[in-house]
């Protein structure tokens, strides 16, 4: 069985429309979170949960698989991800949620070289998620980058929100 949250929507906005068109980022967090959930093999998937935690990180889509995070962290533009870079918790990797970490972003916008140490990259092709650089071989996450450099309790307080939210706490 699969537990999947996602962000919960707000109060409705006095729209002529009645639905706003998905922004690229919103499809990359959608790509991320099937992505997890098939290639990564992970249980619980949370994807955009605003929730309290000690760093105020909010996950684009984080996932538990054989008893490990994975975090994917979404670009949809060079720019996005030259912001991010300057967040205390991509500063400081120990304050940071997921054992593993990835960039999932459109082929180009963020290269192997870009990356943090530790990080892996995935590219959003047209019809599949490309590993490009730090995921395991075959089906077994063996040991992970940020292994003991991981901000568990953040984690823990994410789950336990998303656990509130679905009534089954």
């Amino acid at each position: 069985m699969a537990i999947v949250v996602t962000r919960q929507p707000g109060p409705p906005r006095k729209r002529h429309c009645s639905k706003r068109e998905p922004t690229p980022h919103d499809r990359l967090v959608a790509r991320a979170a099937r992505w997890l959930r098939g290639t990564a093999r992970c249980s619980i998937v949370i994807t955009e949960l605003v929730a309290v935690t000690d760093t105020g990180e909010i996950p684009d889509a984080i996932g538990w698989s054989q008893g490990c995070s994975i975090l994917v962290e979404c670009k949809a533009s060079r720019a996005d991800f030259l912001r991010d870079r300057h967040k205390p918790f991509r500063l400081r990797p120990e304050s940071g949620m997921g054992l593993w970490r990835f960039i999932l972003c459109p082929p180009e916008v963020v290269r192997v070289d870009d990356l943090d140490p530790g990080w892996g990259l995935l590219y959003a092709m047209p019809r599949i998620v490309r590993s490009v650089h730090g995921v395991p071989r075959g089906n077994i996450w063996g040991r992970p980058p940020f292994q003991g450099r991981t901000h568990y309790h953040s984690e823990i307080r994410l789950l336990c929100s998303a656990l509130r939210r679905s009534g089954a706490a």
